[in-house]
């Protein structure tokens, strides 16, 4: 009885640890830029896949790991400079409309490069698996769950004490304002984009030692942590953390205790109970009118 709760816990708080990554990178582009950005979950994917290439290259896991990083964040920033700033005083809906088609063509690019195969990485431990409470935990699950921590306090401490952190806020808070006091808030959206694309890319590679990784990979998982910074509420970095980990543990309870085939559709009835009760979130902000 308690060891098969504790089984569906570990694997929910993995999951959910991987899906708040996804979902503050939402919550990153959000709060910048006020886009929703739907290629988020192609980052993931070009974070695994890029590690796997450059594994099969020759590299080291750990050169491979920030060969993959750099990709992504160079993608993100393509992306802002190619695609979102020539648009940027289009409206919001054709903004993420932009974003949607930027998903369609990575993921492209990725299937004529990089084929339709499934791919794996080896696991960041030599030991698989600890047992505790009767449960097996994986060590690859204490990897993204230490990693995601260590990637949330840095993300904190980047915008509570680096200027680049506080110029990003300054551009999502008031753009005009930041640019007469001088930042340059175009490269600052860039900026923005490239840790996000960052983020995702981390969540990709270290969830794929034990899910495997594919070029269509992000589609759902990029659902996903949509869905918990929905659930959280967009622009909260705590509901995005809090959001994740409410949807993973649901879907492992779900899978474990009713069956896996509801497994997918939990996001989206715990994001429809949620938003009827709090349109904005769970940690979102009361005020529909900015001004």
């Amino acid at each position: 009885m308690f060891s098969e709760f504790f089984q569906f816990t570990f694997s929910g708080i993995t999951l959910g640890a991987i899906y708040a990554l996804v979902a503050l990178g939402f919550t990153l582009i959000y709060n910048a830029s006020h886009v929703i950005n739907f290629a988020q979950g192609e980052f993931l994917m070009i974070g695994g896949m890029g590690t796997v290439v450059l594994v099969g290259a020759g590299l080291p896991l750990p050169a491979a790991m920030v060969g993959a990083l750099v990709l992504a964040t160079v993608a993100g920033i393509l992306l802002h400079r190619l695609a979102i700033a020539p648009a940027r005083d289009a409206d919001v809906v054709t903004l993420i409309i932009i974003t949607i088609g930027a998903s369609i063509f990575l993921r492209g690019l990725a299937q004529f490069f990089w084929g339709k195969e499934y791919h794996a990485l080896p696991r960041f431990s030599a030991t698989e698996s600890l047992s505790i409470g009767g449960a097996t935990l994986l060590t690859q699950s204490l990897w993204i769950l230490g990693i995601a921590v260590v990637l949330v306090v840095a993300l904190a401490l980047f915008f509570g004490r680096s200027r680049l952190g506080k110029a990003i806020l300054a551009t999502s808070m008031n753009k005009d304002a930041a640019r007469l006091a001088g930042i340059k808030t175009q490269v600052i959206l860039g900026v923005a984009f490239g840790i996000s694309a960052l983020l995702g890319a981390a969540a990709g590679l270290i969830v794929t030692p034990i899910t495997f990784t594919a070029y269509d990979v992000g589609i759902m998982l990029g659902l996903k942590g949509f869905v918990a910074a929905a659930i959280g509420g967009l622009g909260s970095s705590t509901g995005a953390v809090v959001g994740g980990l409410l949807l993973g543990l649901s879907e492992a309870y779900t899978a474990g205790y009713i069956s896996s085939d509801y497994k997918d559709a939990v996001p989206f009835v715990i994001i429809l109970a949620i938003l009827f009760f709090l349109p904005n979130g769970l940690f979102g902000s009361r005020a529909a009118e900015r001004v």
